[in-house]
């Protein structure tokens, strides 16, 4: 037993010290010039390395290199450079004059998909036709070529489309192996720094490359992803998902399908795909069952309120600084691509509005975006905002043309920090026209008409009727009901309403329950969060007693302004004069009746001469 071990292990010895004889024998160098031919002539790249190649035997035997450069055909730019390059190559295929290489290994590159590395093919070259290759000469000896994975370190990624902006990923590390029929295993990570925002990426996938470029699948088993930074929540955007995703060179198409994403507390799920031409067109079918963009997005501050409104409002992110000669219009991102959108959701959460059944259709081409259909669920009521943006012209333009039907007013207040005390099932058709979405430019610029009814009416602060009758019985013996509330109801409220520039305008308003009914017009500054308001009150319930001051009163319009601060708010109330009114209509009876009982008389006479001058 000890001679077979013995046997065994000189064995041993001897084949290792034979072939690294055979490695210390063969110059790696003499692989150089085959190397650079073999990339030429199977991809047309060009193939660069700078310095000596060397052996490198442990822990895996190695050709090490310096700094390496691979251009495309005609590109004015390397699509790659790297600092080293390392080929990871099979022992034994050596002896029989082969070098098959099972992995490359780049570190520090830098790999640029921009404009300025792209292949240039000639006006007058020749187009194979495709799946077609140049034959093999039987008599060519040399060494064979293969790569079975690729290995990618502390390296940089530059991609850019067209003039589209560059984007940069860093830290990038890519593991990739693949078999004989180039189904491939892929690793990635990687961190993108823009806008003062950060966003790391990891990726694990499977992709068959046998027919690339013509065709790429690509399943992406898993994706994890973070992002940081300015204009976000603080905590972060963070989330992983899966998709499969496909793409034809012909027709330069990269679809997606089976997207299952997840984004903080959010999902999303569907498909799309883009075309990638010289205007991108995108088509997209997303779902979502829940949608919570209060913990997506940072929402314009709204300036109103005090105290702890005003302490909360002045907690901003720093915004993205971007260096630029002139201000960037907004929805310049519109103009650079075509496409469509169709979306449904089951909840979404927006300013503290929860929405249900949520359903978005809209199109966009190359600036001119049409919502045809933005519609859901709010409260027990339903919202449609159909509407266009125009973002062609040097201004944008927004129309859109929202239905609200019973949708809880106090919802809509609290969401956009309007300090009005007020609840109510609303229902309003309009139209409305400005140029840059968003609540703070609404209150500012916009210009609309509509239509507004409201049911079921409960403002907080003042209530109409109480004033009316507090008001009376301070100057009368009339009593009104007791135990009021600091409330005004009411069952119907319809007005029309036109917005402009941040005025507000009321008319034609009515208002109806069964203890008043109300008529009035007036305006509310939004900006300055003032108005001034103009009722007539006409109390025909809650009354004490009868008698004819109180049929009079029940029959008579009270005027009533309400005017101020909408946090400090005044009013004027006119019953004096109502009930002066009365009490000279009164006289006048009695006088005129005493006037026709004593008409023979002078004094009867003189009378009725008296109050036929009044």
């Amino acid at each position: 037993m000890r001679r077979i071990l013995t046997t065994l292990m000189i064995l041993l010895v001897v084949l290792i010290a034979g072939l690294s004889s055979l490695v210390l024998l063969v110059n790696p160098n003499d692989f150089r010039s085959y190397m650079v031919k073999q990339v030429e002539d199977r991809s047309g790249y060009q193939l660069q390395l700078d310095g000596s190649l060397r052996w490198h035997v442990w822990p895996r035997l190695s050709i090490l290199s310096g700094r390496m450069a691979l251009t495309a055909p005609g590109a004015s730019e390397p699509l790659v450079r790297a600092d080293n390059m390392r080929l990871d190559v099979s022992l034994l295929p050596l002896l029989s004059h082969q070098l098959q290489v099972q992995q490359v290994m780049l570190k520090g590159a830098v790999i640029q998909l921009t404009p300025q590395t792209e292949a240039i093919v000639a006006q007058n070259a020749p187009v194979a036709p495709k799946g077609t290759s140049l034959p093999q000469d039987a008599q060519e000896h040399g060494w064979s070529f293969d790569i079975a994975g690729l290995q990618v370190v502390d390296s940089v990624l530059v991609f850019q489309h067209e003039d589209d902006e560059q984007i940069t990923v860093r830290d990038i590390r890519l593991q990739m192996e693949q078999d004989a029929r180039h189904q491939a295993t892929i690793d990635f990570s990687g961190r993108i720094n823009r806008d003062q925002r950060d966003l790391n990426l990891n990726i694990s996938a499977n992709l068959q490359a046998g027919d690339f470029p013509h065709h790429l699948d690509a399943e992406l088993l898993q994706i994890s992803w973070k992002l940081q930074g300015a204009d976000l929540p603080a905590q972060g955007i963070s989330g992983n998902g899966s998709v499969n995703a496909r793409w034809l060179d012909d027709s330069k198409t990269l679809s997606f399908s089976g997207l299952n994403l997840t984004a903080n507390d959010s999902t999303v799920t569907g498909s799309g795909s883009v075309i990638l031409s010289d205007t991108p067109v995108w088509a997209l079918n997303l779902q979502s069952d829940k949608l919570n963009l209060d913990n997506l997005l940072l929402h314009s501050d709204i300036a109103t309120g005090t105290g702890a409104q005003k302490a909360q409002t002045a907690v901003k992110q720093p915004r993205p600084v971007i260096a630029s000669d002139t201000d960037e219009q907004p929805y310049q991102g519109l103009l650079g691509f075509n496409g469509t959108l169709m979306m449904t959701a089951n909840t979404v959460n927006w300013r503290g509005m929860p929405f249900s059944n949520v359903a978005i259709e809209a199109d966009n081409q190359q600036g001119l975006l049409r919502i045809s259909r933005l519609e859901g669920a709010l409260d027990g009521g339903q919202l449609s905002l159909p509407g266009t943006l125009d973002a062609r012209g040097q201004i944008p333009q927004a129309k859109f043309q929202p239905k609200l039907e019973n949708v809880q007013i106090g919802s809509l207040l609290k969401a956009f920090n309007y300090p009005i005390e007020m609840v109510g099932k609303l229902s309003m058709a309009g139209d409305f026209a400005g140029s840059v979405i968003d609540a703070n430019r609404f209150r500012r610029d916009w210009q609309g008409q509509g239509h507004i009814e409201l049911r079921d009416v409960r403002t907080e602060g003042l209530n109409f009727q109480q004033l009316v009758q507090q008001a009376v019985e301070r100057s009368s013996d009339v009593r009104g009901q007791d135990n009021y509330d600091s409330a005004t109801r009411l069952d119907l409220l319809t007005t029309d309403l036109s917005l402009d520039n941040g005025v507000m305008s009321f008319d034609n308003m009515k208002g109806e329950s069964t203890l008043m009914a109300l008529t009035g017009k007036g305006a509310l500054d939004l900006m300055k969060e003032e108005g001034d308001m103009q009722f007539a009150i006409q109390v025909i319930g809650g009354w004490q007693g009868q008698g004819k001051l109180v049929d009079v009163l029940k029959s008579t319009a009270i005027p009533l302004r309400v005017y101020g601060k909408w946090s400090e708010l005044n009013y004027s109330l006119q019953v004096d004069q109502v009930l002066r009114r009365h009490l000279q209509n009164e006289a006048k009876r009695r006088l005129n009746d005493w006037a026709d009982r004593n008409k023979d008389s002078q004094n009867g006479k003189d009378v009725k001469k008296f109050l036929n001058q009044q």
